[in-house]
């Protein structure tokens, strides 16, 4: 008599079965041509506007991938410390402290990028470290009284005194 345990590794054992002759039977056309189309579309693009300079949204884009790689290593560190057996209780709960405010921290950045983005029209890149809040705004247009909303707006959101450093990029 086969019992639960047996069956569902059975069940599983023919799902992945299953799914790994359909893989292997499926055509590669199919594969390549949706890949080729793709290909072929983004090279008649770079073809149309020739050799470009990197733009500001693709330093704001390469500013936030450094960030994200930056807390990446670092959850991956903590996360390692999490699962050592030699930590006290304790310490395993500081690590785990540490986790939520990285996270805390990236979705306060996303939320403060959303509303410059909503209040003001502007791309920009928002990184917040200890009492600072570091923006990298994508405009070409260096208005004082710009600066201060955006100062205004974003102090709003927090309840103790925070340093607003806004820089501009073209």
């Amino acid at each position: 008599m086969v019992n639960k345990q047996g069956l569902w590794f059975l069940t599983l054992t023919s799902l992945a079965l299953v799914l790994s002759v359909y893989y292997i039977t499926m055509p590669n056309e199919l594969l390549l041509s949706n890949n080729s189309n793709y290909v072929d579309k983004t090279d008649s693009v770079n073809k149309e506007e020739g050799d470009t300079d990197i733009k500001t949204s693709n330093l704001i884009t390469s500013m936030r991938v450094d960030l994200d790689e930056e807390r990446n290593l670092l959850i991956n560190e903590l996360e390692g410390k999490l699962s050592d057996s030699k930590l006290s209780v304790d310490e395993k709960n500081e690590v785990y402290e540490d986790l939520k405010y990285i996270s805390e921290l990236s979705s306060r950045e996303s939320m403060l990028e959303k509303k410059i983005k909503d209040e003001f029209k502007l791309d920009s890149f928002v990184k917040i470290k200890d009492d600072t809040i570091s923006v990298v705004i994508n405009s070409s247009n260096h208005d004082k009284s710009l600066v201060v909303n955006i100062m205004k707006s974003l102090q709003e959101e927090f309840s103790d005194k925070m340093y607003i450093s806004i820089s501009f990029k073209e």
